[in-house]
């Protein structure tokens, strides 16, 4: 077989290689957020963990236990670097939502309200948008509920495949994750939030020394 007769066969080897790990990558994605934008997701905690779910399905972890946040950065909504490791030495609200999900517009107004009303406390709100196809609707979104800090876009899901397994990692669609001073995580929840629990995850952390 000549080398020009070998060169296509490569070719679409390579391309079969590629689309299979995109298939991976989105089934990962899927398998992660098969919770999503429902009224929950599991909370997990066995095995090695160190967190405690409360009744209320908010989990925390001890300060000592904590374990740090991921590599979370890339482009904003408005197309803006953005790295949340930059925001270490405040508290970080971190909320997965999507445009299309009903239970984070249920949510948004509470954040937009708390996020303002913690700016001078040292706290830095940070939306991870995810499975909009689009960020015109997500803008839209953010216009409609009042929004004002910035959203990583995060079509695919991607960046919540890089939190570790066994830690508080963000399992369904809305997921909040509390970081502390250090960029670890203190606490997660992965249901809709009113404003008393956003604030009940919220206060403990900003009060640590």
């Amino acid at each position: 077989m000549s080398a020009a007769s070998r060169a296509p066969q490569r070719s679409n080897r390579a391309l079969r290689v590629r689309r299979r790990a995109v298939l991976t990558a989105g089934a990962a994605v899927a398998a992660l957020l098969v919770s999503a934008c429902g009224s929950g997701g599991t909370s997990g905690g066995g095995g090695n963990t160190n967190f405690v779910v409360g009744p209320d399905g908010i989990s925390t972890v001890a300060k000592g236990e904590r374990v740090a946040a991921p590599d979370l950065s890339g482009k904003t909504l408005e197309g803006e670097h953005l790295d949340v490791a930059d925001f270490q030495g405040k508290v970080v609200v971190l909320n997965v939502w999507g445009s299309w999900c009903n239970p984070c517009r249920a949510e948004a107004k509470y954040f937009a309200k708390v996020s303002e009303e913690y700016a001078d406390q040292g706290v830095q709100f940070v939306g991870i948008n995810t499975r909009d196809s689009s960020a015109g609707s997500a803008l839209a979104f953010e216009k409609d509920f009042g929004i004002t800090y910035p959203s990583l876009y995060n079509p695919t899901g991607k960046l919540m495949l890089r939190f570790e397994k066994g830690t508080l990692n963000p399992q369904a669609i809305p997921s909040t994750l509390i970081l502390d001073r250090d960029g670890k995580i203190a606490a997660r929840s992965l249901t809709a939030l009113s404003e008393e629990r956003l604030l009940k995850m919220l206060k403990p952390v900003v009060a640590e020394k």
